[in-house]
């Protein structure tokens, strides 16, 4: 069982974020509340099926998904996208299929996590600590 499963983390600091959701086409006012909050990700497990949840004031998201499997996902700036998504050793990496594929990598730690989202050559770098 991987070392994060069941652990909380909590956003500390951001890079590039607004430049990340503008290159998805995520308005201006979400993109606002996008920079504001400081949302909180777990991830659990039951069986093979893994669950990621990102928890702000703002909105809630889960998704379901069993690693390797393509699978429907609505994002949190409302996107319809396919993700499949893989575990190399504490990194999860998800590949996200839609009109602006992109890629987050989520690599865990005893006390952090560090989210790199990348949508064509734009980068952002979004650090939480673990709580």
């Amino acid at each position: 069982m991987a070392s994060f499963v069941g652990k909380k983390y909590k956003l500390d600091k951001s890079e590039n974020f607004d430049e990340y959701m503008k290159e998805l086409g995520v308005g201006m006012v979400l993109r606002k509340m996008g920079n504001t909050v400081s949302p909180t990700v777990e991830v659990t497990v039951e069986g093979d099926t893994y669950t990621l949840t990102t928890t702000s004031t703002f909105k809630t998201s889960a998704i379901s998904f069993k690693l390797g499997e393509e699978f429907d996902e609505e994002t949190l700036d409302g996107r319809k996208v396919k993700s499949v998504i893989t575990l190399d050793g504490n990194k999860l990496t998800q590949e996200q299929k839609g009109d602006k594929p992109s890629t987050i990598v989520r690599e865990f730690n005893d006390n952090e996590l560090i989210t790199t989202l990348t949508i064509g050559s734009i980068t952002s770098v979004r650090v939480y600590k673990a709580v």
